[in-house]
């Protein structure tokens, strides 16, 4: 007796998410997987989509967000579904709204505040509890999720302006011990902000010591991105070479305009080490930053627009330069009235950008900030942009190749079992998108926009996104990582 399946996608371009080249073909679902691939003329199914002249892909995994909160206050992810994705890799650059085992300061210590500003989901006072309640109250992805470094600090420390002491790490490595155990991927850092800033290399090494048992990852914000970015590379190698554990480069940018161009430096100093250790890298298609406000990223950037300001909600959106002249006063005096505030910096280079994204082990992460009231266009807008605007528009490599740096690469470096892939048995993660029209339609002024192109999404073999709005299923579940 023939089988009958959930759904058949017939006709489709299938790009595998392997960097192998598209053929034609058709896809089977049956439950959560993906049950046959070829040509099932024959095979019956509930249902059945022609597929003719779009491009089935696995779905899109987003190797850096800070949708931590947003799993759980916004399930439906429709910044992430709308656009593709499939996956998110949460808790980077050392901020996770877990473990938090006491109260939380007011006000929330930046850059923790970019997750919640008022404190109040930092509720979890074990990382295993925030799991829990993600499987709980399951969100429309998948998620993969790391520990904060600052997070651990605000955690056990009462002043964040010093090394820890040996107490303090002790704390900090028991909090980690049991995230992994609970089902953490690893442990991110976030040294280039303030609160983290004194934590020296040797702090970092005994906190995540735990990651050398559990084969878990160091995925980092690295101390510098601009003058010094040399320096925070060696410190980035050292600390994966003694824990002996893969590091992930996060976002990987060259900040101000006397940095402009040193990509070809830095790219060749990653592959160098390559050689030698398992490292790997993500960055975001834009040539502008989000993060916190402060002044010397206002300092580096050409031009900074605030999104979002608990002093001063009202310039949510504003540039800042505009504001400090509204205000009649000094920029001190703007920076003391804003705070704590977010901001936007238009502060890199296009061609430092195209380097980086065509880097051959340089996976895609939006980084977006799903909590700010006027976001970064990232958020909404990253992978479309890759597949439409830098590869189909400017031919910097080509479909295939964007696929598998979204997708297949993403699974194999973050260890994503049976993720990422076109492949029989692989659990049916997929997108289906127009090839021609795919793009990202937002901008700085209007960034809150579901991207073109991106025709449905599927999670775990249910559709969360189709006829361009989110389903109302939420199929997601937390993944675990399989160490090689």
């Amino acid at each position: 007796m023939a089988q009958t399946f959930n759904l058949i996608i017939r006709n489709a371009t299938i790009i595998d998410g392997s960097g192998a080249e598209r053929r034609q073909g058709d896809v089977a679902i049956a439950d959560d997987r993906i049950a046959r691939i070829g040509d099932l003329g024959s095979a019956q199914a509930r249902q059945e989509v022609d597929a003719e002249g779009r491009v089935l892909a696995p779905g899109f995994i987003d190797a850096h967000t800070h949708d931590d909160r947003l799993l759980l206050s916004h399930g439906d992810m429709s910044p992430k579904v709308s656009q593709g994705v499939t996956t998110i890799v949460g808790g980077n650059c050392g901020i996770s709204l877990a473990p938090m085992p006491r109260r939380i300061p007011d006000p929330v210590t930046p850059p923790l505040d970019l997750l919640d500003e008022s404190g109040g989901w930092f509720r979890f006072s074990r990382f295993g509890d925030y799991l829990d309640a993600v499987r709980e109250t399951p969100p429309a992805t998948n998620c993969a999720m790391l520990v904060g470094h600052t997070s651990l600090r605000v955690a056990t420390m009462d002043s964040l302006d010093r090394p820890a002491t040996t107490r303090e790490v002790a704390a900090m490595r028991s909090l980690v011990e049991e995230a992994m155990q609970a089902g953490a991927i690893g442990v991110s850092t976030g040294l280039a902000y303030e609160n983290a800033f004194s934590a020296p290399t040797e702090e970092v090494i005994a906190v995540c010591a735990p990651l050398s048992e559990y084969r878990g990852l160091y995925c980092t914000h690295m101390r510098n991105e601009g003058d010094t970015i040399d320096d925070a590379l060696h410190e980035t190698f050292r600390i994966g070479r003694a824990l002996n554990v893969p590091v992930v480069i996060s976002h990987h940018k060259l900040m101000g305009k006397r940095n402009h161009g040193r990509s070809k430096e830095t790219l060749a100093l990653i592959r160098e080490h390559m050689q030698d250790q398992s490292i790997c890298l993500d960055c975001y298609p834009y040539t502008a930053a989000s993060t916190v406000l402060t002044p010397d990223m206002v300092e580096a950037a050409r031009r900074t627009t605030i999104s979002w300001s608990k002093g001063l909600p009202q310039y949510a959106g504003r540039d800042f330069a505009e504001v400090v002249r509204e205000l009649g006063g000094s920029q001190e005096e703007a920076f003391r009235r804003l705070l704590p505030a977010g901001a936007i910096y238009h502060s890199m280079d296009e061609d430092d950008v195209e380097a980086i994204l065509a880097f051959e082990p340089t996976m895609i992460g939006s980084d977006g900030l799903p909590h700010d009231v006027k976001p970064h266009p990232r958020l909404w807008g990253t992978f479309p942009r890759v597949l439409g605007h830098y590869s189909r528009d400017q031919g910097l490599f080509s479909l295939e190749t964007a696929v598998h740096k979204m997708t297949g690469l993403s699974a194999q470096n973050f260890g994503l079992a049976e993720r990422g892939l076109i492949r029989e048995g692989y659990f049916a993660d997929l997108t289906l998108f127009d090839p021609d029209t795919v793009a990202d339609v937002t901008s700085f002024e209007d960034s809150v926009q579901a991207s073109a192109g991106i025709e449905f999404v599927m999670v775990n073999g249910r559709m969360v996104w189709q006829d361009g709005r989110a389903t109302g299923e939420r199929p997601g579940r937390v993944l675990g990582r399989e160490a090689a």
